[in-house]
Parts: C-alpha cells; sequence; structure tokens
C-alpha cells in the first residue's frame, strides 16, 4: 500500500547516539510531505482528466460506430435503390420495346391494308373507265346512227299534228 503524506508526518525515528539533526530531519521531511501532497493532488487531477478523457473517447467511439453503421445502412440503401432503379428501367425497356414492336406491326399491317385498298381501287378505276368508255362509245354510236332523222321526223309530224287538233 503506498504511503500517504499523513504516514510521512507521523513516523517516527528511533534516536540514536550521534543520529542526524532532528530538526533538519523534519524540515526534509515537510518538504517530502508538500512535494508528496503536490505530486498526489496532480496525480488525482491527471486521473480525473484521464477519466474525462476515457468518457470523451468513449462518446466519440460511439459515435464513431454510429456513423460507420449508418454509413453502411446508407451504402445497403443506396445499392438496393440502385438494384430497385436498374430493375425498374429494364422493365421499362422491355415495355417500350413491347410497345414499339405493337406499333411497327400495326404500321406494317395497316400499311398492308392500305397497299390492298390501293390495288382494289385501281382495279375498280380500270373496270370504271372501260365501262365508262364503254358507255360513250355506245352512246356515241347511237348519236350517229341514222335513227335520229326518223326520229326528229316523226317528232316533227306529231306535233303538227298535235298543234292542228288543237287549232
Amino acid at each position: 500500500m503506498p504511503l500517504t503524506p499523513l504516514d510521512v508526518h507521523n513516523k517516527e525515528f528511533t534516536r540514536s547516539f550521534r543520529g542526524y539533526d532532528e530538526d533538519e530531519v523534519n524540515e526534509f521531511l515537510d518538504q517530502v510531505i508538500k512535494d508528496y501532497e503536490t505530486v498526489i493532488r496532480e496525480k488525482k487531477d491527471l486521473q480525473e482528466k484521464v477519466e474525462q478523457l476515457d468518457e470523451k473517447l468513449g462518446h466519440f467511439t460511439n459515435i464513431e460506430e454510429t456513423l460507420n453503421k449508418s454509413i453502411l445502412v446508407a451504402q445497403e440503401t443506396a445499392e438496393e435503390v440502385k438494384g430497385s432503379a436498374t430493375k425498374e428501367s429494364k422493365l421499362i425497356i422491355k415495355e417500350a420495346e413491347k410497345n414499339a414492336d405493337r406499333i411497327i406491326n400495326d404500321a406494317l399491317s395497316k400499311s398492308r391494308r392500305i397497299s390492298m385498298d390501293v390495288e382494289e381501287l385501281k382495279k375498280q378505276a380500270k373496270v370504271f373507265r372501260t365501262r365508262l368508255k364503254m358507255l360513250v362509245e355506245a352512246q356515241l354510236d347511237m348519236i350517229g346512227t341514222d335513227d335520229w332523222e326518223d326520229l326528229f321526223d316523226e317528232e316533227l309530224g306529231e306535233e303538227l299534228e298535235f298543234a292542228e287538233n288543237k287549232s
């Protein structure tokens, strides 16, 4: 067990013949007591300071651990978000590709239908043209016949008879 200043102060030495000067020894012991008390006080102050620093160190160690955990959680969350975004972007791309394929297929289908409609209209136009040509030719043939002269003569005769009957 370490000595205390009180132990030093209460220490009694045995007397011997021709021993040390008692006042000198007492002065020296008083000086030792003062220095020893100073050292003890400094030691106590330093121990308190060490305890405070240990507390702060513990606090900062806790903060460091918390920050490390937070960083890990943030990294994991970032990875999850990145993974989710990647999955979602792949789904969006797939959906866009499906829509693009559908649009292209619809456009091709419409193009084929329009092309078939155009061909059908061309055929109908040819048939119409041929019929119109035949009709016009028949009308021209009809106009060019002598039957018109007979018709005019017959009409004139009927008009004259009608006019005479009225009068």
